[in-house]
């Protein structure tokens, strides 16, 4: 439980150290869900493919998710996911400097290559390669994925790779592949550089989530005779006896003596008659 603790006190640490200035944000979205105003001041609106394409999908709230605040929760246990590839038309407002930041969490597979899909912008550049959230982060836990990305009059550029605007939009699009539905849980974007962008906090190290769940797996520690005792005063638990490896060995000083010395008393007793009547000679 002390782990547990400290480790949520890291995280909500982590948000406010990084919640310096945010850069202009020029497009959010909820995937899959209602408008949601986020630690940042960041506002949300309600999914605008709500009815239109892919299906909206709460499964998630039936999960904590790891590394975000308990206020913006929403944000990755909504999704939209469809059976073919989709995505969403961000405005844009003149030339510079964007980031696009996607946010996800695997709220239904318990292994890796299970879900894995492309992300793209104007069918042409590659924005995320074989994304695959579970082999990233795990189930239940937050993942952003950061794009930048920069427009000089009709073009694009990003990574890269370059791709001719269609108006003053930029479409991303989730593309199918050969592994489940494409996802998204959440879309923001900005106008500035990437250090504009509040991260989300490091993943814990491998072996303080292994004591989490080692702990949230066992529950109370309960002496396994008195699991049904709910008495505070417990005895400390016995060692365990050893049986031993081999035959007892005999102990020197477990035999009786007067056995051993039954013949030196045998002795003197005749002995006695003897010397008596050699004496009387």
């Amino acid at each position: 439980m002390v782990l547990h603790m400290v480790y949520c006190l890291v995280m909500l640490l982590g948000h406010l150290i990084t919640a310096h200035g945010l850069g202009e944000v020029i497009y959010a979205v909820n995937a899959g869900g209602e408008a949601h105003i986020d630690v940042y001041g960041v506002r949300y609106e309600k999914d605008p493919l709500t009815g239109k394409v892919g299906t909206a999908s709460d499964f998630g709230k039936q999960l904590v998710i790891g590394r975000v605040p308990p206020g913006d929760q929403v944000l990755y246990q909504t999704e939209r996911y469809h059976h073919s590839t989709f995505g969403y038309e961000i405005p844009l407002k003149g030339d510079g400097d964007y980031v696009l930041v996607l946010k996800f969490s695997e709220v239904y597979f318990n292994a890796p290559d299970q879900k894995v899909f492309d992300v793209m912008l104007n069918g042409e550049v590659v924005a995320v390669a074989a994304l695959d959230i579970f082999g990233r982060v795990g189930r239940g836990v937050a993942h952003d994925e950061y794009i930048p990305f920069a427009i000089a009059g009709p073009r694009l550029t990003a990574g890269g790779q370059e791709s001719q605007l269609r108006g003053s939009k930029v479409k991303v699009e989730f593309v199918k592949g050969y592994k489940d539905n494409p996802k998204v849980n959440a879309i923001f974007v900005i106008k500035g550089r990437l250090d504009d962008v509040p991260k989300l906090p490091p993943l814990p190290r491998e072996e303080d989530l292994d004591s989490v769940e080692e702990e949230r797996r066992q529950g109370p520690s309960i002496h396994p005779s008195s699991s049904h005792n709910h008495n505070n005063n417990k005895q400390p638990p016995q060692p365990a006896k050893r049986r031993p490896s081999g035959p007892r060995t005999p102990d020197p000083y477990a035999s009786d003596d007067t056995s051993s010395m039954l013949p030196v008393f045998v002795a003197i007793g005749a002995a006695i008659p003897i010397l008596f009547c050699l004496c009387k000679l």
